[in-house]
């Protein structure tokens, strides 16, 4: 009887011990959607300049601000971790940054190639592609631009140089490195259309006297959040986390914030 109740309290002990440890190893390990979406110790954001809907350069600082870095330091406050924005002068960069897992999260659009390369969320916010011409130009549509001899210039990577791609029948591309530049280009080589982000094209047209926007859109662009591939804790934690940021209001209130028009919340998806 007494091996029995020594074997008994021994098999009890081990088995407290072996709990105990478990339970402040646990305590010293940081959650697993902080350590998938952090595993350096900080949240190393992706802020695209190339897409002024996400992000901009604030004039009298020069630092980032938008509503992706919004969304980025709001992530880092759930999950306690600080911050570190990597800027980046186009999507086709930051998509290449978060494949070779140099970032930790991405605001990118949703798109078949790009998903081969991450994990995505559903939208947050919906954006527009528009065409951009001279005055002067005999192309007044949408529908007129996949024509054969028309030379669209497009941002090297992005989610319209990746849509028109697969899209065009007949005209064909010339890539500019980023979107921002892409105007410059299609003035300097002579080109018949520029193609990008309707804000972005929008301030061109200001910027530059001549230049008109075609009516309407020629797609839309599901902006989302991303992340490399692997860490599937982490995506479940940040699709959820976009859909609170949209139905709480922090995503449209930061589009007003940033005094950004023409881009729409997304719907909300489960």
């Amino acid at each position: 009887m007494r091996d029995l109740i020594h074997r008994a309290t021994t098999v009890t002990t081990v088995t407290l011990l072996v709990i105990s440890g478990l339970l402040t190893a646990c305590a010293s390990q940081p959650p697993a959607p902080a350590a998938e979406l952090a595993p350096s110790g900080k949240l190393r954001a992706a802020i695209n300049f190339g897409n002024p809907i996400l992000a901009v350069k604030d004039a009298a600082s020069g630092e980032p601000r938008g509503v992706s870095v919004d969304l980025s330091r709001e992530l880092g406050r759930r999950l306690g971790r600080p911050v570190e924005l990597v800027t980046f002068e186009s999507a086709g960069k930051v998509v290449e940054a978060v494949k070779a897992a140099q970032v930790d999260i991405a605001f990118v659009a949703i798109d078949p190639v790009r998903g081969a390369d991450m994990l995505q969320t559903s939208p947050y916010v919906i954006i527009e592609g528009a065409y951009l011409v001279r005055n002067d130009s005999q192309i007044k549509s949408n529908a007129e631009v996949d024509r054969g001899g028309n030379r669209i210039a497009v941002g090297r990577g992005s989610a319209y140089d990746l849509f028109l791609s697969r899209e065009l029948k007949a005209a064909t591309l010339v890539r500019a490195p980023t979107s921002p530049a892409v105007t410059d280009l299609f003035l300097a080589q002579g080109l018949e259309v520029a193609a990008g982000v309707k804000q972005q094209l929008q301030a061109d047209a200001r910027r530059v006297s001549g230049l008109r926007l075609l009516e309407g859109r020629f797609m839309v662009i599901n902006q989302a959040m991303g992340i490399p591939k692997g860490r599937e804790a982490g995506i479940l934690y940040l699709r959820d986390f976009v859909e609170e940021m949209k139905a709480s209001g922090f995503v449209a209130e930061a589009l007003a914030r940033h005094g950004i028009e023409g881009a729409a919340v997304a719907a909300p998806q489960r």
